[in-house]
């Protein structure tokens, strides 16, 4: 599991760019609350060499997958709390119960800071809850 500002980093893939290249079909994880990428840490090694070697081509772009064996891709993302996949509002309300449940260890370990670090956190997190139920109302 893979964490970012003490939240659980959700798994996909996506479109990363290197230097002028874009190389689709990444395995990455990205922050819920930061909104931080990073290539999944299985595939760093492949992405380096396939990012130098296309920019040297001169590629535009080019699809991560075409190039590099990586299974099903679920042994990826097995250590994922959430994947893309699923509904935001209920990753926000894990992401939220997560970072409770961490609220009430950093209590008991008298650390003021991680307690400040985690109500940062939560602020942010229920700003984006709320734009979801808003947005689902809206739609529905």
């Amino acid at each position: 599991m893979s964490f970012c500002c003490g939240a659980s980093m959700i798994g996909t893939k996506g479109t990363l760019k290197h230097i002028r290249t874009h190389i689709h079909n990444v395995p990455i994880l990205f922050c819920p609350v930061c909104h931080r990428v990073e290539v999944h840490h299985l595939a760093q090694n492949e992405y380096e060499i396939l990012a130098e070697y296309a920019h040297g081509d001169g590629a535009p772009e080019i699809d991560f997958m075409e190039y590099v064996e990586s299974g099903s891709g679920d042994e990826l993302f097995e250590n994922c709390v959430n994947h893309e996949n699923e509904d935001p509002l209920d990753i926000v309300l894990s992401q939220i119960d997560m970072a409770l449940d961490l609220m009430t260890v950093a209590k008991q370990l008298q650390d003021s800071e991680w307690e400040g670090q985690l109500k940062k956190r939560l602020q942010m997190l229920s700003k984006r809850r709320a734009k979801l139920r808003q947005r689902n109302t809206a739609a529905g």
